[in-house]
């Protein structure tokens, strides 16, 4: 960098001001400025640049580590499940075999638990519900009107 001091700047302003002369000094004083500060501009947008050119290389650089990670993971999962697949076809053939010699145990099929998804199910007791009184069946609207219709007597 150059290296310019305060005797340095006054003999190059004594300079200017007896070449220049003293009425255009002013407006050449500005002119340099302003082209200084586009400069420093300049270098600082190149620094800027370079700077974000250097980070998106580093994060390439990191997201292909990470993508590889991901498919090292990827493949010790498969074939880990591909593992887990031999060993239980191994134990379902071996079970299999082992209970068609002696008496099969039998095995209750699936039956759905029947919820009625219409109702908000809580953690709130159902002795406490039927103790005050909270509807725990779902009814529709003409059903409801129905049960609290007056009765008629012939």
């Amino acid at each position: 960098m150059i290296d310019i001091g305060l005797s340095k700047m006054a003999l190059i302003g004594a300079v200017a001001l007896i070449v220049i002369g003293p009425e255009k000094l002013p407006r050449v004083a500005r002119t340099v400025g302003t082209l200084l500060g586009k400069a420093q501009r300049y270098v600082s947008d190149v620094k800027a640049e370079v700077n974000r050119s250097m980070e998106l290389d580093e994060l390439k650089k990191m997201k292909d580590t990470v993508e590889s990670a991901a498919r090292d993971v990827q493949n010790s999962i498969q074939t880990s499940a591909s593992e887990f697949e031999k060993d239980w076809a191994a134990a379902t053939d071996t079970s299999n075999s082992d209970l068609h010699g002696s008496q099969a145990a039998v095995v209750p099929a699936y039956k759905h638990p029947g919820k009625n998804w219409r109702l908000k199910r809580g953690a709130v007791p159902q002795w406490y519900k039927a103790r005050s009184g909270v509807r725990t069946k779902a009814q529709s609207g003409a059903a409801r009107v129905a049960r609290f219709r007056p009765r008629k007597f012939h």
